[in-house]
C-alpha cells in the first residue's frame, strides 16, 4: 500500500488560487482513475478536479469555502503496487461557469455533512454532468445514474433531467436542505434557533465584487421620474400586431435601445475605468452588461453591440443569455466585456433604488415598477404611468452634471418613444 498525495493543479490563466466550492468524496470512499474528487472555483468558472490514481480516500484538506493555492494538498489516496505511486499530472477539467450555490449547511471540518447520491455511492461509472446539474439533480431527489444523457460525451444535461422528471414523477421529489429548525413552540411564543449557512461559491465572489465595488469607488445616484405612458402604447401596438409572429416584447428591449441612442450623446457614461492605471477607456460599441438573478445567484451576462439590434433581436438575446445564465451553461465570454449594465427587479422594483456599480464600468442604470399616479396636463388631472430611473455612477470620472445629463436624455427618449428610431 502506498499514500499518495493529491495536489491542487495549475489550471492555467494565471490563477494562483481557487475556492473548494463542492467535495465529491470523503475519506473511507473508494474511488476510479479520472473520477471527480472536488470542484473549485476561480473568478467565473467552476472546474472539476479528477482523482490521476484509483484507490480509497484516506484524508481531503479542508471544508467547503476553503480556499487553495496551486500546489497545495488537496486529497490524500492510498492506492496499491508501486506503478501506482508513479507521478501523474492532473488534467482538471473546466466543467461550468456557474458553480452551484452555496448549500445551506453547518461548517464542519468534515465537509460530507450534506448528502448527495454521487457522494454516499461512488462508482466507476460515475455519470458526467456540471456541479449546477448535479445540485439540481440532489434537489429533485433524482439520481443522475439512471437519466439518460443527451450532451458530448455522455454528459447529463439540464433537459436531460426535465425529461427524467417528467417521465418519473415519483422520483422528481425535492429533497429538504440541511438547516437547524427552530423549535416548535405554542402559538404566540417567540421561536429561538439559528441557521448557520457558509458564504461560499459564487455567493462568496458576489460579496466580494460588491465590496471591492463600494470600497474603492465613491458612487453618487441620481433618480429621475418618467412618464412612459406614451411608451407603454407603442409596447402594447407593437405586441398586438407583431407579437404573434416574433414574440411579445417587455419594456427591457426598449431601454436598452434608448441607452445605446442615448450613450452617443453621452460617450463618458459607456466607459470603463482601469484605477490602477488611471486610463478612462470610452467605448464605441454598447455592450450592455442585463443583470439576471439565478438560482446560484447574480450574474451580468452580456448583450454585444446592443446599437446594433433591433427590439426582437435584443428580446430573443436577452432571453438567451437568460436561460444559459439560469441552467449553469452560459460561457465566461457571455459574463465579460460589458460597457454599461441595466438593473430591474422588474414589479417589485420599488420605488428608488440605489444600484452598485458593475466595476470597471462607471454607470449603472437601475428600473423601477412602472405605476399609475394622477398627473396635471394641461389644467386636468388624468392617470399617467410613471416609472422611475435610478441610476449610480461613478464619480471619480463621471460629474454630476454629465450624469444628469444622460439620465435626462434617457427620459426624452422614453417619453418620446418615436425619437428611439430617429
Amino acid at each position: 500500500m502506498v499514500e499518495r498525495t493529491i495536489k491542487m493543479p495549475d489550471i492555467g490563466e494565471g490563477i494562483a488560487e481557487v475556492e473548494l466550492v463542492a467535495w465529491h468524496v470523503k475519506p473511507g470512499d473508494t474511488v476510479a482513475e479520472d473520477q471527480a474528487l472536488a470542484d473549485v472555483m476561480t473568478d467565473k468558472a467552476s472546474v472539476e478536479i479528477p482523482s490521476p490514481v484509483a484507490g480509497q480516500v484516506t484524508w481531503i484538506g479542508g471544508a467547503e469555502g476553503t480556499v487553495f493555492a496551486v500546489g497545495a494538498e488537496l486529497v490524500k489516496i492510498q492506492i496499491r503496487g508501486e506503478a501506482a505511486a508513479a507521478a501523474l499530472p492532473i488534467a482538471p477539467r473546466a466543467t461550468a461557469t456557474t458553480p452551484p450555490a452555496a448549500k445551506a449547511t453547518s461548517a464542519t471540518p468534515a465537509p460530507s455533512a450534506a448528502p448527495a447520491p454521487a457522494r454516499d455511492a461512488p462508482s466507476t461509472d460515475r455519470p458526467i454532468a456540471t456541479p449546477s446539474v448535479r445540485r439540481r439533480a440532489w434537489e429533485l431527489g433524482i439520481d443522475l445514474a439512471q437519466v439518460k444523457p443527451s450532451g458530448t460525451a455522455g454528459r447529463v444535461m439540464q433537459a436531460d433531467l426535465d425529461g427524467h422528471a417528467k417521465a418519473h414523477p415519483t422520483a422528481a421529489r425535492p429533497m429538504p436542505m440541511q438547516t437547524t429548525p427552530a423549535p416548535a413552540t405554542p402559538s404566540g411564543t417567540p421561536r429561538s434557533g439559528e441557521e448557520s449557512i457558509p458564504v461560499i461559491g459564487l455567493r462568496r465572489k458576489i460579496a466580494m465584487k460588491m465590496q471591492d465595488a463600494k470600497r474603492r469607488i465613491p458612487h453618487f445616484s441620481y433618480v429621475e421620474e418618467c412618464d412612459v405612458t406614451e411608451l407603454e402604447a407603442l409596447r402594447g401596438a407593437l405586441n398586438a400586431q407583431h407579437g404573434d409572429a416574433r414574440g411579445k416584447l417587455t419594456l427591457l428591449p426598449l431601454l436598452m435601445r434608448a441607452i445605446a441612442v442615448a450613450v452617443v450623446e453621452h460617450p463618458s457614461v459607456n466607459a470603463t475605468f482601469d484605477d490602477e492605471k488611471g486610463v478612462l477607456t470610452r467605448h464605441a460599441p454598447v455592450h450592455l452588461g442585463i443583470a439576471t438573478q439565478t438560482d446560484a445567484g447574480l450574474m451580468v451576462p452580456v448583450v454585444r453591440h446592443a446599437e446594433a439590434l433591433d427590439l426582437w433581436q435584443s428580446a430573443s438575446e436577452v432571453a438567451r443569455l437568460a436561460a444559459a445564465a439560469r441552467g449553469g451553461h452560459i460561457t465566461r465570454g457571455e459574463l465579460s466585456g460589458s460597457t454599461i449594465t441595466i438593473t430591474s427587479l422588474g414589479p417589485i422594483g420599488g420605488i428608488v433604488t440605489t444600484p452598485i456599480i458593475n466595476a470597471p464600468e462607471v454607470a449603472i442604470v437601475g428600473v423601477n415598477r412602472i405605476v399609475e399616479r394622477p398627473v396635471v396636463r394641461g389644467g386636468a388631472i388624468v392617470p399617467r404611468l410613471l416609472m422611475n430611473l435610478s441610476s449610480s455612477f461613478d464619480h471619480r470620472v463621471v460629474d454630476g452634471h454629465g450624469a444628469a445629463l444622460f439620465v435626462q436624455s434617457l427620459k426624452r427618449l422614453l417619453e418620446t418613444p418615436a425619437l428611439l428610431f430617429v
